[in-house]
């Protein structure tokens, strides 16, 4: 079994824009330990008071599959071990393992630490033995191994030995500078294990786009242990990725990463991990995002629904992810029928499957783009169901801005809408246009539909779309709507933006009373 050794709670939350707090972290070390990783790396504790704290809960907090680490560099080189803070944080630490991190690179060495060769040695060799003598396991990070094994591979080895020689449990040979590719990889580590017997692991960056194929590589020339982060996050370009790492291990070498079972796990946990960094989640990453199983192209789509084989290297249940099929103007056939079987909808026999996606190919030429507003596509499907009655029909609206004296920008809009034979006219008043709008279908709707109000707009997006006709442009309007943990979207366009918002809006409304919430029924 491969050891996973995730330090996106260390190594991670150095990649810019990235902050976890306290709870944060706590919270996604217990979602690691579910997945089943071999080691949790929480952080420095010798480098903030954060850290510190971290461990101290940590050791309250019962962990089913992983081992808790500390991670901490070598004593400083003009001190022992015994005198160095740094090293005593990691005794204080109290966890069972401890990542030490030390120079294998000539050029750290002599321009970084500013030492001497020997004396980088002894400090190595010393304080692996010290951290042994306190009861810690050491696995131990040789930092710019491949860089310094280019520049003086006896030297780079020495610096293995003399952790060895200390004690360490595991070394970890480190792609720091993330520069180097995979056959560099495979050469160095063959070498090393010839002269070497200690385990070995692999920490590889991603600034040459290879940490992934370096990591899968050093596994194949028997590197026991892979270090990563959950999506990739870390300092610069950032860290292999373990959602990638795990599954290549398990899918493609047959090789066991996690518990049996865990893998189908990986999806949610890379959601999860984005969320509480706060940060968008790259839905094109390979495995967990979504569209690494979305399927476009109409032949694409053809194929698929012959063989699902056809345009996929795994199924995406695995990993916990699932198959989807776009629209747009690249699609077939297949694509709407795929759709509709998607949501249940029935396309009559009646229908000219063929007119229906050349429609849709002329709103994208329009400015739609249906990529994103799965929901507007599933209406005009829906609309083609035989006996299909919508919830409402617009007869019109009005929107109006101005500014008022002692009150600045008002906005008012007027909606004129038929519900079950009734027509309903109704006014309000908004922050604007759009939410005047928003405010104004509601009053008309929410006597016959009540459960309306727990609809909310969550998102609203604009894009121009051609530059070069400045305030002429036609404009594309994407909205996200929520009714509790449920999310859509819709989309309109025009060159009149109230327009455009509103085909977006009653796009909306009408799904979520139609398709994704069927319980929101007439009030009778």
């Amino acid at each position: 079994m491969v050891q996973v050794y995730d330090t996106t709670l260390r190594d991670g939350s150095q990649r810019k824009d990235i902050s976890l707090s306290l709870s944060d972290k706590l919270n996604i070390a217990r979602r690691l330990d579910e997945l089943g990783v071999a080691f949790i790396e929480g952080g420095w504790p010798g480098s903030n008071p954060k850290d510190a704290e971290f461990f101290q809960r940590a050791a309250n907090m019962k962990w089913q599959n992983a081992r808790i680490v500390a991670f901490g560099a070598t004593c400083a080189a003009n001190k022992t071990p015994a005198e160095d803070d740094n090293i005593r944080a990691l005794v204080e630490a109290g966890t069972s393992h401890c990542a030490l991190v030390g120079k294998s690179s000539v050029l750290h060495v002599q321009d970084v630490l500013r030492t001497t060769l020997e004396n980088n040695l002894r400090i190595i060799e010393e304080s692996t033995a010290y951290l042994r003598s306190k009861g810690q396991q050491v696995i131990y990070d040789a930092e710019h191994f491949f860089d310094g094994y280019r520049e003086d591979p006896a030297y780079a080895l020495e610096t293995l030995k003399a952790a060895a020689r200390g004690g360490a449990e595991t070394l970890v040979l480190c792609d720091t500078n993330g520069g180097s590719l995979p056959w560099q990889i495979a050469e160095i580590i063959q070498a090393v294990r010839r002269e070497i017997d200690t385990p070995l692991g692999i920490h590889a960056h991603n600034d040459s786009e290879c940490a992934t194929a370096n990591s899968v590589t050093a596994v194949r020339e028997g590197v026991v242990q892979v270090q990563g982060t959950i999506n990739g996050y870390g300092e610069r370009c950032g860290n292999a990725n373990l959602c990638s790492v795990i599954p290549n291990l398990e899918l493609k070498l047959g090789l066991r990463a996690l518990p049996e079972g865990n893998l189908v796990k990986l999806f949610e946990i890379a959601h999860y991990v984005a969320e509480v960094a706060n940060l968008s989640m790259d839905e094109n990453l390979p495995y967990v995002g979504r569209a690494a199983f979305a399927h476009k192209g109409g032949i694409h789509v053809a194929a698929m629904r012959r063989n699902p084989r056809s345009y996929q290297h795994v199924e995406p249940e695995l990993v916990g992810n699932s198959m989807q099929v776009v629209i747009s103007e690249l699609s077939g056939r297949g694509n709407l029928l795929s759709k509709a079987e998607e949501y249940g909808l029935k396309i009559e026999e009646h229908v000219d499957v063929s007119k229906v996606l050349s429609e849709i190919k002329e709103l994208e030429a329009q400015g739609f783009s249906f990529d994103a507003a799965e929901a507007s596509v599933v209406m005009i499907l829906k609309r083609l169901e035989k006996g299909y009655v919508p919830p409402f029909e617009l007869i019109d609206f009005s929107a109006l801005v101005e500014h008022r004296k002692g009150r600045g920008i008002f906005a008012e809009a007027t909606v004129k809408v038929r519900v079950n034979g009734e027509v309903m006219h109704t006014a309000a008043e908004g922050n604007g246009p759009v939410n005047a709008l928003d405010t104004a279908l509601r009053k008309a709707l929410v006597t016959h539909y009540p459960s309306i109000s727990s609809f909310h707009l969550s998102d609203y997006k604009v894009r121009i779309l051609d530059g070069k006709n400045g305030t002429s442009a036609v404009t594309r309007v994407l909205i996200d709507t929520k009714n509790g943990n449920q999310t859509w979207s819709t989309v309109g366009a025009s060159a009149n933006i109230i327009e455009a918002s509103w085909r977006a809006l009653a796009d909306s409304v009408e799904y979520g009373l139609m398709v994704c919430c069927p319980q929101h029924k007439k009030k009778s």
